[in-house]
């Protein structure tokens, strides 16, 4: 607690004559403090803030992480095929009847083998599930791109909302002031009851306003601290400012960003993927060479063996007929190879039609700023101008109101402008496939 409160405190405890009334006072000033010291504990973010936070917390980046690690172990486990297997087998029986004490028998064996030869089947395998990898990878990004849109979308939102706020407060005080300004004229006749009725709906209209705008600043926190990753929701704010980072001044080039866009290498990555399905396929028709070895030995009456057994040779598996089920393979496999093939190109159309489009959207809003700025410098000078004029007589209260409307609603378009200046820029970046880790 400062050392100003505690002053007051004492002093208005010295100065009262009734020490119960000082103490009543005396807490509430207390309760005050603690209120307006508690109000201040807002946390406050920054847009780098926000990118971390929701790269480390948000949960569709880490259902992302877990696929691309589900990724890697199967190609790990299709590598396995192409190693030798070894097993080991041992086992103890015991067999008799009421006649006779019984005999026991014991076996053991260690067999081993090796994929000498099948076609390439089990290497197309291993090669699919690394462009599998490659494709999990992309998909990745693409979720980072779209968590980062929607993120930068609330960040937006809530700094909007903030100075949402602020401005509904400056244009209701605003109003209050005209309202007890006309209510004297009127008082003294210089006014009639139509312009006392119309600032008090203009006051009406701007608490209406200003209880809106708070209760938009409230959702705008929950929905940025979802975006966050947080499952606690406690008062954040956000500071920043309403200009663009990206440039706009020069046409970017479409078909670099096309080709490097993370939607289409994922693409890219499954019809690769597509293509080693399709070799794997045809591989059905190839035979198989394996070598395998082992020893061990069964079948013997001592607990341990007398001798130990052992074979080697080379397997070969040549399949004769499959009832057609391998030639529908490789259709299938062919079909979703030149699928993917085709789905590529359109992909590569629509990302194109998206860059155009949130560039020229992104260049408006740009140059819309500019044009709504100075529709606001024409009207905070109309109105400077105005208030003069009024309080001089010399223009009537219905012409000083529109101007005094036109000054509000310059203040909203100009904020909205600025915000949708952003939330065009960050739809841009998104087109172009801009993760988190694009700042």
């Amino acid at each position: 607690m400062s050392f100003e409160v505690f002053h007051n405190v004492s002093l208005l405890m010295r100065r009262s004559e009734r020490p119960v009334s000082a103490l009543f006072f005396g807490a509430l000033l207390l309760f005050t403090h603690f209120s307006v010291a508690f109000a201040s504990t807002v946390e406050t973010l920054d847009w780098a803030q926000c990118l971390s936070e929701a790269a480390g917390h948000h949960p569709d980046i880490r259902s992302a992480t877990e696929s691309v690690r589900q990724a890697e172990a199967q190609r790990d486990m299709l590598k396995g095929g192409m190693l030798p297997y070894v097993s080991a087998t041992t086992g103890v029986e015991r067999s008799g009847s009421s006649a006779s004490s019984g005999s026991g028998a014991w076996s053991y064996g260690v067999n081993a083998s090796q994929l000498l030869y099948d076609g390439s089947k089990t290497s197309g395998q291993v090669k699919s599930a690394s462009e599998s990898i490659k494709a999990t990878k992309y998909n990745q990004e693409e979720v980072s791109v779209s968590t980062r849109y929607a993120l930068r979308t609330a960040f937006v939102q809530l700094l909007t909302a903030q100075k949402q706020v602020f401005l509904a407060r400056e244009i209701s005080a605003k109003r209050k002031q005209t309202l007890r300004l006309i209510a004297l004229l009127y008082k003294s006749g210089t006014e009639n009851i139509g312009s006392l009725s119309k600032a008090q709906a203009d006051l009406a209209a701007s608490e209406f306003e200003v209880n809106q705008a708070e209760r938009g600043l409230d959702l705008a926190r929950v929905v940025l601290g979802t975006q966050l990753g947080r499952t606690s929701f406690s008062p954040i704010s956000v500071t920043g400012q309403f200009t663009a980072s990206e440039q706009n001044s020069s046409t970017p080039d479409f078909d670099r960003i096309v080709r490097e866009n993370p939607a289409r290498l994922n693409l890219v990555a499954q019809k690769d993927a597509a293509g080693y399905s399709l070799q794997i396929a045809r591989s059905t028709f190839i035979p198989s060479v394996y070598v395998t070895t082992g020893f061990g030995n069964s079948g013997f009456s001592q607990i341990f063996p007398d001798r130990t057994d052992w074979h080697a040779g080379i397997d070969v598996s040549v399949p004769i007929y499959q009832g057609g089920s391998g030639k529908a393979g490789v259709a299938k496999a062919r079909a979703a190879f030149n699928q993917l093939t085709y789905g590529e190109e359109s992909l590569c159309f629509s990302i194109r039609r998206s860059l155009e489009q949130t560039w020229k959207s992104f260049r408006d809003a740009s140059d819309n700023v500019s044009v709504q700025k100075k529709y606001l410098d024409a009207a905070s000078e109309r109105a400077r101008i105005a208030d003069a004029q009024y309080s001089a007589g010399l223009v009537s209260f219905n012409e000083w109101t529109i101007i005094e409307d036109s000054l509000v609603n310059a203040k909203k378009s100009f904020l909205n402008a600025q915000s949708n200046l952003l939330i065009a820029e960050a739809a841009w970046v998104q087109a172009k496939g801009g993760t988190l880790e694009t700042r």
